[in-house]
């Protein structure tokens, strides 16, 4: 089947499926979903999708605090998970005190990092913050350091002990999750065949899904949905296998 190219007219109207969002247990580790990392790709066949499949990862799940006193001063850690770098910068404005002697901090996005000692002698502050978030194993994370002097110097060793010390304490104990990134993935697919489509989609845990009777050919629907890289040529093969014909996956 030729591809089929989506206009700028699309017309969505999304459909909600019982069981297509099922809500994953929080401990230490759980499995959740996010499409922020997963770059737009063409493709012509589900194995060569599976060949490119962003890596997944660990994250924070919701935002965690630390505090400590050490030698007087106060050190307050705060750590959340953020999809980019303006989302980090949005955290820290928002968690900051302008009251505090320092506000140091790091960010982790995939390989893009970033690191302030925000006044501290260089290199005391933001980025042992850093080392704590890469020895963590955590990634998409950002940590800000809080400090209110309390009158005692810490010197360089005692400061870069103290800024890496409370961030790596923050994101010792830290609810994390496995965020395995999604696609967003379309087929054509015959009014006849919808419900069988469904049921699958429904299986492999398909979200946000939608469909277009715009674009397709006559007697066709193009639905579109969001699905986790590893599960797209186990899905195409479910779908074509359920169907008895070849319905081509397009991304």
């Amino acid at each position: 089947m030729a591809a089929v190219r989506l206009s700028p007219r699309l017309r969505s109207i999304p459909l909600l499926l019982p069981g297509l969002d099922p809500a994953a247990a929080v401990h230490r580790r759980c499995s959740c979903g996010s499409s922020a990392t997963a770059a737009a790709r063409a493709m012509s066949s589900s194995s060569s999708s599976a060949s490119s499949a962003p890596t997944p990862y660990t994250t924070l799940v919701g935002r965690v605090r630390c505090e400590r006193e050490i030698k007087r001063s106060k050190f307050i850690a705060v750590a959340a998970s953020v999809p980019d770098e303006r989302a980090a910068m949005s955290f820290l404005n928002e968690v900051k005190d302008p009251r505090a002697t320092h506000n140091c901090w790091a960010y982790k996005v995939g390989e893009q990092f970033r690191y302030n000692d925000d006044g501290e002698p260089s290199s005391t502050a933001g980025k042992p913050i850093y080392s704590a978030i890469s020895s963590s194993g955590i990634d998409m994370v950002m940590v800000v350091v809080i400090r209110y002097f309390g009158g005692i110097k810490l010197g360089t060793g005692g400061l870069v002990r103290a800024y890496g010390g409370v961030a790596a304490e923050c994101l010792k104990d830290a609810p994390t999750c496995l965020v395995k990134p999604k696609a967003r993935v379309g087929m054509e697919v015959p009014f006849d065949l919808l419900g069988t489509v469904y049921n699958q989609l429904q299986h492999f845990h398909a979200e946000d899904i939608k469909q277009d009777y715009d674009t397709g050919k006559d007697g066709t629907v193009v639905v579109m949905f969001k699905v986790e890289y590893e599960k797209i040529e186990s899905l195409g093969s479910a779908v074509n296998s359920a169907c008895s014909r070849k319905i081509e996956l397009l991304q």
